[in-house]
Protein backbone atom coordinates (compact mmCIF):
# COMPACT_ATOMS: atom_id res chain seq x y z
CA UNK A 1 0.00 0.00 0.00
CA UNK A 2 0.75 3.19 -0.84
CA UNK A 3 1.36 6.24 2.08
CA UNK A 4 0.24 9.81 2.45
CA UNK A 5 1.04 12.18 5.43
CA UNK A 6 -1.98 14.78 6.28
CA UNK A 7 -0.41 17.73 6.38
CA UNK A 8 2.55 19.26 8.06
CA UNK A 9 1.40 17.52 11.65
CA UNK A 10 -0.55 14.14 10.70
CA UNK A 11 -0.18 11.03 10.58
CA UNK A 12 1.31 8.76 7.58
CA UNK A 13 -1.61 6.50 6.12
CA UNK A 14 -2.33 4.79 3.61
CA UNK A 15 -3.10 6.48 0.20
CA UNK A 16 -6.95 4.72 0.75
CA UNK A 17 -9.07 5.37 3.80
CA UNK A 18 -11.87 3.26 4.98
CA UNK A 19 -14.99 5.28 6.07
CA UNK A 20 -17.36 3.38 8.19
CA UNK A 21 -20.62 4.94 8.06
CA UNK A 22 -22.71 3.28 6.19
CA UNK A 23 -21.87 -0.04 7.60
CA UNK A 24 -24.31 1.34 10.96
CA UNK A 25 -27.84 1.75 8.98
CA UNK A 26 -26.98 5.16 7.15
CA UNK A 27 -27.51 3.67 3.76
CA UNK A 28 -29.89 1.40 5.15
CA UNK A 29 -29.22 -2.62 6.80
CA UNK A 30 -25.65 -3.98 6.62
CA UNK A 31 -24.30 -7.40 7.03
CA UNK A 32 -22.48 -7.45 10.53
CA UNK A 33 -19.83 -9.98 9.58
CA UNK A 34 -19.62 -8.60 6.23
CA UNK A 35 -18.43 -5.52 7.50
CA UNK A 36 -16.28 -6.99 10.24
CA UNK A 37 -14.67 -9.12 7.46
CA UNK A 38 -14.13 -5.66 5.06
CA UNK A 39 -12.90 -3.83 8.24
CA UNK A 40 -10.23 -7.05 8.41
CA UNK A 41 -9.11 -7.19 4.53
CA UNK A 42 -9.19 -2.93 4.71
CA UNK A 43 -6.68 -3.30 7.45
CA UNK A 44 -4.47 -6.73 5.85
CA UNK A 45 -4.42 -4.59 2.21
CA UNK A 46 -2.58 -1.62 4.19
CA UNK A 47 -5.38 1.01 4.38
CA UNK A 48 -4.89 1.89 7.82
CA UNK A 49 -7.10 5.46 8.34
CA UNK A 50 -10.65 4.10 9.62
CA UNK A 51 -13.04 6.89 9.78
CA UNK A 52 -16.19 7.24 11.88
CA UNK A 53 -18.50 9.12 13.57
CA UNK A 54 -20.12 8.78 17.95
CA UNK A 55 -22.80 9.53 16.01
CA UNK A 56 -23.56 6.79 13.33
CA UNK A 57 -25.73 4.15 14.39
CA UNK A 58 -25.22 6.08 17.65
CA UNK A 59 -22.26 4.54 18.93
CA UNK A 60 -22.92 1.25 16.77
CA UNK A 61 -20.22 2.25 14.70
CA UNK A 62 -17.87 2.56 17.09
CA UNK A 63 -18.65 -0.80 18.55
CA UNK A 64 -18.20 -2.32 15.58
CA UNK A 65 -14.59 -1.13 14.84
CA UNK A 66 -13.95 -2.19 18.32
CA UNK A 67 -14.78 -5.58 18.04
CA UNK A 68 -13.15 -5.68 14.58
CA UNK A 69 -9.78 -4.75 16.15
CA UNK A 70 -10.26 -6.84 18.72
CA UNK A 71 -8.08 -9.63 16.89
CA UNK A 72 -5.84 -6.82 15.42
CA UNK A 73 -2.73 -4.90 17.24
CA UNK A 74 -4.61 -1.25 17.81
CA UNK A 75 -1.55 0.44 16.73
CA UNK A 76 -2.50 -0.70 13.21
CA UNK A 77 -5.44 1.89 12.36
CA UNK A 78 -5.62 4.97 12.98
CA UNK A 79 -9.07 5.46 14.31
CA UNK A 80 -10.42 9.14 13.08
CA UNK A 81 -13.79 10.39 14.95
CA UNK A 82 -16.04 12.84 14.26
CA UNK A 83 -18.18 14.41 17.32
CA UNK A 84 -21.11 16.44 18.25
CA UNK A 85 -23.93 15.85 15.88
CA UNK A 86 -26.97 15.22 17.66
CA UNK A 87 -30.02 12.83 17.27
CA UNK A 88 -32.95 12.00 18.60
CA UNK A 89 -34.63 8.63 19.81
CA UNK A 90 -36.27 8.15 16.15
CA UNK A 91 -32.72 8.87 14.54
CA UNK A 92 -33.53 12.37 13.82
CA UNK A 93 -30.80 15.20 13.61
CA UNK A 94 -31.07 17.58 16.03
CA UNK A 95 -28.50 20.05 16.22
CA UNK A 96 -24.43 20.55 17.16
CA UNK A 97 -22.61 20.53 19.82
CA UNK A 98 -19.00 21.49 20.44
CA UNK A 99 -18.91 23.15 23.87
CA UNK A 100 -15.36 22.32 25.51
CA UNK A 101 -17.13 20.40 28.18
CA UNK A 102 -19.31 18.20 25.99
CA UNK A 103 -16.09 17.92 24.07
CA UNK A 104 -14.61 15.98 26.50
CA UNK A 105 -17.34 14.41 27.44
CA UNK A 106 -18.17 12.89 24.24
CA UNK A 107 -14.40 11.56 23.88
CA UNK A 108 -14.71 10.04 27.22
CA UNK A 109 -17.65 8.07 25.64
CA UNK A 110 -16.20 7.23 22.51
CA UNK A 111 -12.57 5.87 24.41
CA UNK A 112 -15.16 3.58 26.35
CA UNK A 113 -17.24 2.15 23.14
CA UNK A 114 -13.77 1.44 20.92
CA UNK A 115 -12.15 0.12 23.74
CA UNK A 116 -9.01 2.37 23.71
CA UNK A 117 -7.08 4.61 25.33
CA UNK A 118 -6.75 7.04 22.74
CA UNK A 119 -8.03 8.82 19.28
CA UNK A 120 -6.00 9.17 16.68
CA UNK A 121 -7.55 11.56 15.02
CA UNK A 122 -10.74 13.64 16.88
CA UNK A 123 -12.95 16.53 15.46
CA UNK A 124 -16.26 18.68 15.53
CA UNK A 125 -18.60 16.53 13.01
CA UNK A 126 -19.91 19.85 12.26
CA UNK A 127 -18.90 23.80 12.78
CA UNK A 128 -20.62 25.04 16.12
CA UNK A 129 -22.67 28.55 15.51
CA UNK A 130 -22.69 28.71 19.27
CA UNK A 131 -19.18 28.20 20.32
CA UNK A 132 -16.60 29.57 18.75
CA UNK A 133 -13.91 27.54 17.16
CA UNK A 134 -11.10 28.56 19.31
CA UNK A 135 -13.06 26.74 22.53
CA UNK A 136 -13.91 23.86 20.54
CA UNK A 137 -10.01 23.31 19.55
CA UNK A 138 -8.57 24.65 22.83
CA UNK A 139 -10.50 21.67 24.03
CA UNK A 140 -9.32 19.31 22.01
CA UNK A 141 -5.55 20.67 22.48
CA UNK A 142 -6.15 19.93 25.95
CA UNK A 143 -7.26 16.28 25.36
CA UNK A 144 -3.93 16.40 23.32
CA UNK A 145 -1.69 17.64 26.39
CA UNK A 146 -3.24 14.06 28.54
CA UNK A 147 -2.60 11.55 25.77
CA UNK A 148 -6.26 10.65 25.26
CA UNK A 149 -5.85 12.80 21.12
CA UNK A 150 -3.10 12.78 19.25
CA UNK A 151 -4.13 14.58 15.89
CA UNK A 152 -6.85 17.28 15.81
CA UNK A 153 -9.34 17.78 12.51
CA UNK A 154 -11.90 19.38 11.24
CA UNK A 155 -15.10 19.05 8.94
CA UNK A 156 -16.85 20.87 6.65
CA UNK A 157 -15.23 24.25 7.59
CA UNK A 158 -14.43 27.15 5.63
CA UNK A 159 -11.10 28.86 5.08
CA UNK A 160 -11.24 31.67 8.00
CA UNK A 161 -11.84 28.60 10.46
CA UNK A 162 -9.38 27.05 9.18
CA UNK A 163 -6.92 30.42 10.14
CA UNK A 164 -8.76 30.80 12.98
CA UNK A 165 -8.69 26.79 14.57
CA UNK A 166 -4.71 26.37 13.11
CA UNK A 167 -3.62 29.59 15.23
CA UNK A 168 -4.88 27.62 18.48
CA UNK A 169 -3.50 23.88 17.74
CA UNK A 170 -1.92 22.64 13.91
CA UNK A 171 -4.45 21.14 12.25
CA UNK A 172 -3.54 17.93 10.48
CA UNK A 173 -6.42 17.72 8.27
CA UNK A 174 -9.75 18.67 7.03
CA UNK A 175 -12.21 16.12 6.22
CA UNK A 176 -14.39 17.36 3.43
CA UNK A 177 -16.43 15.92 0.66
CA UNK A 178 -14.25 15.70 -2.81
CA UNK A 179 -15.33 14.21 -5.81
CA UNK A 180 -15.90 14.90 -9.50
CA UNK A 181 -19.35 15.74 -9.15
CA UNK A 182 -18.59 18.14 -5.87
CA UNK A 183 -15.63 20.48 -5.58
CA UNK A 184 -15.94 23.10 -4.05
CA UNK A 185 -13.18 23.32 -2.25
CA UNK A 186 -10.94 23.81 -5.42
CA UNK A 187 -12.64 27.82 -4.88
CA UNK A 188 -10.60 28.72 -1.75
CA UNK A 189 -10.69 26.07 0.60
CA UNK A 190 -7.83 23.73 -0.98
CA UNK A 191 -5.79 26.37 -1.44
CA UNK A 192 -5.39 27.24 2.04
CA UNK A 193 -4.98 23.70 3.96
CA UNK A 194 -2.17 24.11 1.25
CA UNK A 195 -0.66 27.08 2.75
CA UNK A 196 -1.01 26.28 6.17
CA UNK A 197 -0.16 22.19 5.48
CA UNK A 198 -3.38 20.91 6.52
CA UNK A 199 -4.20 17.50 4.43
CA UNK A 200 -7.42 16.55 3.17
CA UNK A 201 -9.08 13.60 3.49
CA UNK A 202 -11.86 13.29 1.11
CA UNK A 203 -15.03 11.46 1.36
CA UNK A 204 -17.95 11.21 -0.59
CA UNK A 205 -15.57 10.22 -3.37
CA UNK A 206 -18.46 8.32 -5.24
CA UNK A 207 -21.34 10.76 -4.39
CA UNK A 208 -22.70 8.00 -2.01
CA UNK A 209 -22.72 5.47 -4.91
CA UNK A 210 -24.36 7.92 -7.37
CA UNK A 211 -21.02 8.48 -9.28
CA UNK A 212 -20.21 4.34 -8.74
CA UNK A 213 -21.41 3.19 -11.65
CA UNK A 214 -23.62 0.70 -9.78
CA UNK A 215 -26.12 2.83 -9.47
CA UNK A 216 -29.83 3.10 -11.51
CA UNK A 217 -32.57 5.04 -12.03
CA UNK A 218 -34.49 1.67 -10.90
CA UNK A 219 -32.50 1.10 -7.89
CA UNK A 220 -34.53 1.11 -4.99
CA UNK A 221 -33.44 2.27 -1.67
CA UNK A 222 -34.88 1.43 2.45
CA UNK A 223 -36.75 3.60 4.31
CA UNK A 224 -33.80 4.45 6.63
CA UNK A 225 -31.39 5.28 3.69
CA UNK A 226 -29.88 8.61 3.99
CA UNK A 227 -30.16 9.14 0.18
CA UNK A 228 -33.91 9.20 0.23
CA UNK A 229 -33.45 12.95 1.33
CA UNK A 230 -30.64 14.12 -0.48
CA UNK A 231 -31.37 16.38 -4.06
CA UNK A 232 -28.70 14.42 -6.34
CA UNK A 233 -30.59 10.94 -6.06
CA UNK A 234 -34.16 12.85 -6.49
CA UNK A 235 -36.03 11.92 -9.64
CA UNK A 236 -35.65 15.37 -10.93
CA UNK A 237 -32.17 15.10 -10.91
CA UNK A 238 -31.78 12.10 -11.23
CA UNK A 239 -31.23 10.99 -15.29
CA UNK A 240 -29.08 14.09 -15.41
CA UNK A 241 -26.77 12.74 -13.02
CA UNK A 242 -26.44 8.95 -14.47
CA UNK A 243 -25.80 10.97 -17.81
CA UNK A 244 -22.75 12.03 -16.20
CA UNK A 245 -21.83 8.53 -15.08
CA UNK A 246 -22.62 6.85 -18.43
CA UNK A 247 -20.07 9.39 -19.92
CA UNK A 248 -17.30 8.72 -17.09
CA UNK A 249 -17.96 5.00 -18.25
CA UNK A 250 -17.07 5.36 -21.73
CA UNK A 251 -13.31 6.99 -20.31
CA UNK A 252 -13.26 3.52 -17.67
CA UNK A 253 -13.73 1.44 -20.68
CA UNK A 254 -11.05 2.57 -22.18
CA UNK A 255 -8.49 2.38 -19.69
CA UNK A 256 -10.16 -1.15 -18.93
CA UNK A 257 -11.13 0.11 -15.46
CA UNK A 258 -14.27 0.54 -13.73
CA UNK A 259 -16.33 4.01 -13.45
CA UNK A 260 -15.65 3.63 -9.07
CA UNK A 261 -11.84 2.65 -10.03
CA UNK A 262 -11.61 6.22 -12.31
CA UNK A 263 -13.83 8.95 -10.18
CA UNK A 264 -11.51 7.73 -6.94
CA UNK A 265 -7.83 7.67 -9.10
CA UNK A 266 -8.85 11.28 -10.13
CA UNK A 267 -9.35 12.20 -6.35
CA UNK A 268 -5.79 10.63 -6.05
CA UNK A 269 -4.33 12.78 -8.83
CA UNK A 270 -5.50 15.61 -7.20
CA UNK A 271 -2.41 16.14 -4.85
CA UNK A 272 -0.31 13.72 -2.55
CA UNK A 273 -2.21 15.64 0.57
CA UNK A 274 -5.71 14.03 -0.31
CA UNK A 275 -5.84 10.70 1.31
CA UNK A 276 -10.01 9.54 -0.49
CA UNK A 277 -11.98 7.76 2.18
CA UNK A 278 -14.07 4.66 0.26
CA UNK A 279 -17.06 3.71 2.12
CA UNK A 280 -17.04 0.13 0.97
CA UNK A 281 -18.92 -2.26 3.20
CA UNK A 282 -18.65 -5.53 1.14
CA UNK A 283 -15.73 -7.19 0.13
CA UNK A 284 -16.34 -6.80 -3.32
CA UNK A 285 -16.59 -3.22 -3.22
CA UNK A 286 -13.25 -2.97 -1.13
CA UNK A 287 -11.45 -4.83 -3.79
CA UNK A 288 -12.71 -2.74 -6.55
CA UNK A 289 -12.07 0.66 -4.67
CA UNK A 290 -8.16 -0.91 -3.89
CA UNK A 291 -8.04 -1.08 -7.80
CA UNK A 292 -8.04 2.25 -8.30
CA UNK A 293 -4.37 2.44 -6.59
CA UNK A 294 -3.06 0.68 -9.51
CA UNK A 295 -4.56 3.09 -12.02
CA UNK A 296 -2.04 5.57 -12.99
CA UNK A 297 -3.70 8.58 -14.58
CA UNK A 298 -1.97 10.90 -17.17
CA UNK A 299 -2.65 14.31 -18.80
CA UNK A 300 -5.07 12.65 -21.61
CA UNK A 301 -6.63 10.54 -19.51
CA UNK A 302 -7.87 13.69 -16.72
CA UNK A 303 -8.76 16.10 -19.52
CA UNK A 304 -10.98 13.07 -20.93
CA UNK A 305 -12.36 12.92 -17.22
CA UNK A 306 -12.82 16.56 -17.23
CA UNK A 307 -15.08 17.03 -20.50
CA UNK A 308 -16.93 14.38 -19.21
CA UNK A 309 -18.09 15.60 -15.95
CA UNK A 310 -17.35 19.14 -16.12
CA UNK A 311 -17.56 21.05 -12.69
CA UNK A 312 -20.64 22.26 -11.13
CA UNK A 313 -21.98 19.61 -13.55
CA UNK A 314 -23.97 17.91 -11.47
CA UNK A 315 -27.67 18.15 -10.47
CA UNK A 316 -28.63 19.32 -7.04
CA UNK A 317 -26.61 20.37 -4.05
CA UNK A 318 -24.62 17.48 -2.04
CA UNK A 319 -27.14 17.65 1.09
CA UNK A 320 -30.62 18.86 1.80
CA UNK A 321 -31.51 22.56 2.32
CA UNK A 322 -31.37 22.01 6.10
CA UNK A 323 -28.20 20.41 5.67
CA UNK A 324 -26.50 22.67 3.56
CA UNK A 325 -26.71 25.22 5.68
CA UNK A 326 -25.12 23.67 8.39
CA UNK A 327 -22.04 23.49 6.46
CA UNK A 328 -19.35 26.47 6.75
CA UNK A 329 -17.78 24.87 3.99
CA UNK A 330 -20.83 26.16 1.90
CA UNK A 331 -20.90 30.00 3.14
CA UNK A 332 -18.62 31.19 0.13
CA UNK A 333 -20.92 29.01 -2.80
CA UNK A 334 -24.19 27.57 -1.51
CA UNK A 335 -25.09 27.00 -4.86
CA UNK A 336 -21.84 24.85 -5.84
CA UNK A 337 -21.91 21.34 -6.28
Amino acid sequence: MKTRTLGTSGPTVGALGLGCMAMSGMYGPSDHDECIATIHAALDAGITLLDTGDFYGMGHNELLIAEALKTRDRDQAVISVKYGALRGPDGSWVGIDARPAATKSFLAYTLNRLGTDYIDIYRPARLDPNVPIEDSIGAIAELVAGGFVRHIGLSEVGAETLRRAHAVHPIADLQIEYSLISRGIEDEILDVCRELGIGITAYGVLSRGLISGHWSKEKSTTPGDFRNHTPRFEAANLNHNLALVDALRTVATTRGATVAQVAIAWVLAQGSDIVPLVGARRLDRLTEALGALDLELDEDDLAAIERAVPPDAAAGTRYATEHMAMLDSERRHATAG
